[in-house]
């Protein structure tokens, strides 16, 4: 069980540091590849949008099921699906849209803005607001690859390409505030690490009533969690970056992947 742990903590921690990864390619690439990031972010979502539905809640339905009854199990499946959704919704509406953490940026815009100090603050709160946002996904990747280290797997490569771009949008206006490539970096690296901290502490609190009912709810809440990212976020930054089918094709990639993966360990 220590093994898992340790495996699914450092899956955890290797998603959310991507944002490291976003930093360091606004700061070295010359060009932004809007068509690699948004036939990134439409796989990241068929990734999570299919491994929830085909995997993570009907095994919730399975452990519920087998715990409280064929119908209560049934019932309480959807109801944490859905208190998954709103979870994510609400935490989404707690930050203001015009520090939206998932409004894409680019690295052309390093030359646009020159040491502006208001966008010291833009970078800051974007840094914050993906801290909130990536908390919940950090429960996500933990619990699914404490579950199934291989679903883990996917899930953290899949949160990993999202948070690329999240990366790129802190780092953006930080470089172009201060100057300073360091401490851009050190902002988008940081702000990934709400990650590994939500699945410690999601993980401590719930372990000690650790129990086939308590899996079948967090399981069923975090799949409801990830459809939405995928919807809300995912999708439609994917769009903003290519209008045109990119986002799809990434989007069915993303599924037949997914569901490829998961057909080899029946």
């Amino acid at each position: 069980m220590e093994t898992n742990v340790l495996t699914a903590f450092a899956l955890t921690a290797f998603a959310g540091l991507a944002t490291g990864i976003g930093s360091v390619l606004s700061l070295t690439a010359k060009h932004t590849n809007k068509r690699f990031l948004s036939a990134s972010l439409g796989f990241s979502a068929g990734v999570m949008i299919y491994v929830s539905f085909a995997e993570m809640l009907p095994t919730a339905g399975e452990a519920l099921t087998a715990a409280r009854g064929e119908v209560p199990g049934a019932w309480y499946a959807a109801s944490a699906f859905f208190a998954g959704v709103l979870i994510a919704l609400v935490i989404d509406r707690l930050v203001p849209s015009y520090e939206n953490p998932h409004e894409p940026h680019t690295v052309e815009e390093m030359s646009v803005h020159k040491r502006d100090p208001k966008l010291l603050r833009m970078g800051m709160m974007t840094a914050i607001a993906i801290g909130i946002h990536n908390f919940p996904e950090g429960l996500a990747t933990f619990s699914a690859a404490l579950s199934d280290p291989a679903v883990g797997v996917s899930i953290a490569i899949a949160i990993a390409i999202h948070n690329i771009p999240e990366g790129i949008s802190v780092a953006v206006p930080v470089h172009a505030a201060t100057g300073s490539g360091l401490r851009a970096f050190q902002w988008s690296f940081l702000s990934g690490l709400s990650e590994p901290v939500g699945a410690i502490i999601g993980y401590a609190i719930l372990r000690p009533f650790f129990s086939p009912t308590v899996f079948g709810l967090l399981f069923a809440s975090v799949a409801g969690i990830m459809v939405f990212v995928s919807l809300d976020e995912l999708l439609p930054t994917a769009r903003e970056y290519d209008t045109g089918h990119l986002a799809i094709y990434g989007l069915i990639a993303g599924m037949a992947v997914m569901a490829v993966s998961l057909l080899l360990f029946v």
